[in-house]
């Protein structure tokens, strides 16, 4: 049997008395490409976030390669650094006081060590290779408050490069990008996950990208209606189904991958 990657079972989140998320089940193989996709207000987020353990659960199971989600979001340490996870937006007030590389370089630090910027020869390294692969080498020197948006996802994704990770979470990864940052990003996930062996789980609005790369799709309203390849997911019955009728696709113009 194929190792799972992350496995959740019956999961179920209430927030303010109401049920957001229902009896959600689904599992990640090594090195898939799995989409979430639904209407605002269908839970996506609240399933990423419960699955990571940022959100509470009502009832269910999560395991993280292999290992129990604890009820107040516990995980070992080597698994809780295999994980990544990059939120729709990085909220940066005023100029936040640390230069590309540094913040990089909190991706390599794990708990308990000594202050950021203190790091020897591997650390330094490290951080050079994430920036070089995430096209990022020549912001190092910059404060992570002045970059565009377009920037600053590429830099959240050498955050994630910098050490070994199994799993990458998105949440709207494309938030804030025109159609052009967009496309970038993109191309360079879509690298990344090829020569890093990513397992990735993303939510997305962009049905055309995520019928041209994902693996898998997920579709969620409250609860999960379908789950499948793109060509089953994204038929226009399901997909009816899912966003009512007179719902209106999400396009952008995307370079061949």
């Amino acid at each position: 049997m194929a190792e799972m990657i992350l496995e959740v079972s019956h999961l179920q989140v209430v927030r303010e008395g109401a049920t957001v998320v229902d009896d959600v089940s689904f599992s990640l193989t090594p090195e898939s490409d799995t989409a979430l996709v639904g209407p605002n207000g269908a839970g996506k987020s609240t399933l990423v976030q419960a699955i990571l353990g940022i959100v509470p659960r009502r009832s269910g199971a999560v395991r993280l390669l292999g290992h129990p989600l604890g009820s107040r979001g516990q995980l070992p340490t080597a698994v809780r650094d295999a994980v990544a996870y990059l939120p729709q937006t990085l909220a940066l007030r005023g100029r936040f006081p640390l230069t590309v590389a540094e913040f990089v370089g909190l991706g390599w630090d794990a708990p308990g060590l000594s202050l950021p910027w203190q790091g020897g020869s591997r650390r330094r390294s490290a951080v050079r290779a994430a920036l070089a692969k995430s096209g990022c080498a020549d912001l190092a020197d910059r404060l992570i408050s002045d970059l565009s948006a377009g920037q600053l996802k590429r830099v959240l994704l050498a955050f994630c490069v910098v050490r070994p990770r199994r799993l990458l979470v998105l949440d709207e990864a494309q938030a804030g990008l025109d159609a052009q940052a967009a496309e970038q990003f993109h191309g360079l996930l879509f690298d990344l996950r090829r020569s890093e062996g990513w397992t990735i789980l993303q939510v997305s609005h962009d049905l055309e990208m995520v019928r041209r790369t994902c693996d898998a799709v997920l579709c969620l309203n409250r609860s999960l209606r379908c789950c499948g390849t793109p060509e089953l997911a994204l038929s226009p019955a399901q997909l009816e189904r899912l966003y009512g009728r007179g719902w209106v696709p999400y396009h952008h113009h995307h370079p061949q991958l």
